[in-house]
């Protein structure tokens, strides 16, 4: 039985959750969960995560994964709320240490805070082979934006490609985040669009322009044609020039400095302070 994918739209981050499954009562995948948070107040919800656990629960789903494709700069991972509530093991790419540790040395972080993704369940090495239930899956390791980015084959014909990739009128992620590389990104993406031209492509965001709705999914075939920033034709040089041209004009994420150092942390906080509360840093001129 082919792959069903259910799309989840946080219209405040442009996010797409996904959950990956075969049929009710199966096992199933959760892919970049989000958590609602208000940088103004400093206050969390669940609002968005509630949705995908409303949709577990009525299909009958067992949660096997809660896969990120990367620590995200966007927003914060639900990932911890959903294990709490469905169970599930949290799962990133193994290079996830390298960029805990340029992140414990922005946010001086504690002492005790390991960079070793051992805060994660599981580690995905480049290529590792799983199931979820019965469909069987590869994690990439598809590198650029971050150094961890990681895409998710599901049965040979669909791809969830993260922040590699985006919908074809919209490009391609940046890569001026610490660890972030345009020659590594020209290379993973090309990594992706050698795939036959049928094989589905569900991307993390979708930033459309105007008159259009937005869309989670495009194919190998419609990117090598269409996409604005690397459609067939595009060599790196050109790409690496173009990547950084346009990085250099682009604004800081909203949460971005909230949300990497919670999503280092497999979504979980820091530790509370003597006084019992939670405090997120904000590294004054480091990014």
């Amino acid at each position: 039985m082919p792959a069903q994918i259910q799309s989840f739209l946080d219209p405040v981050s442009k996010t797409y959750t996904y959950v990956v499954h075969e049929y009710d009562g199966g096992q199933c995948a959760v892919v970049d969960p989000v958590l609602d948070y208000d940088s103004a107040s400093g206050r969390s919800g669940t609002e968005q995560a509630d949705r995908v656990i409303a949709f577990v629960r009525e299909h009958r789903l067992t949660v096997q994964w809660l896969l990120e494709t990367h620590a995200h700069a966007d927003h914060l991972s639900a990932a911890p709320y959903l294990h709490q509530s469905l169970g599930g093991q949290i799962a990133i790419g193994l290079a996830i240490g390298q960029v805990q540790e340029v992140i414990k040395a922005r946010f001086n972080l504690e002492p005790s805070f390991a960079v070793d993704g051992s805060q994660f369940d599981h580690l995905f090495a480049p290529d590792e082979s799983f199931r979820i239930g019965h469909l069987k899956a590869t994690a990439l390791h598809v590198p650029g934006h971050t150094p961890a980015d990681m895409a998710y084959l599901i049965d040979d014909d669909v791809i969830l490609v993260g922040d590699t990739l985006f919908m074809p009128d919209v490009g391609t992620a940046r890569c001026d985040f610490p660890g972030g590389d345009a020659h590594l990104l020209y290379a993973s993406i090309r990594k992706l669009l050698a795939f036959p031209a049928g094989v589905r492509l569900y991307v993390c965001h979708d930033y459309p322009p105007p008159g259009r709705a937005p869309q989670c999914m495009s194919t190998v075939g419609e990117q090598r044609q269409h996409n604005i920033h690397i459609h067939d034709g595009i060599d790196e040089a050109a790409f690496v020039a173009m990547r950084t041209q346009r990085d250099e004009t682009l604004g800081a994420p909203t949460l971005l400095l909230p949300a990497i150092q919670v999503n280092v942390r497999a979504g979980n906080l820091p530790p509370a302070e003597d006084n019992g509360v939670v405090y997120l840093k904000i590294p004054i001129n480091q990014f």
